[in-house]
């Protein structure tokens, strides 16, 4: 168990951190595999932008690397483009 106040203090945030790291990764997984079964072109380009910035908001701040986020890009817009 914590000894000091800034210990608890930052278990706790820790904890808020971790929940909402999970939620959005799990929302931007739930969102990509959504885009993909997608067969309409003109509704995969409409979705396409959100996704893309949801993939750069979890890079910005290092929940996936950067270099997950730039494949993950790459691959949807190829994905699109086939469509």
């Amino acid at each position: 168990m914590a000894n000091h106040k800034s210990a608890l203090k930052r278990i706790r945030s820790n904890e808020a951190k971790r929940l909402r790291n999970r939620y959005q990764h799990k929302t931007t997984r739930n969102a990509i595999k959504k885009l993909r079964e997608e067969t309409k072109k003109k509704d995969a380009e409409a979705a396409l932008p959100s996704v893309i910035s949801m993939i750069d908001k979890l890079a910005k701040n290092n929940i996936i690397h950067d270099n997950k986020a730039a494949n993950l890009k790459s691959g949807l817009v190829k994905h699109v483009a086939a469509l």
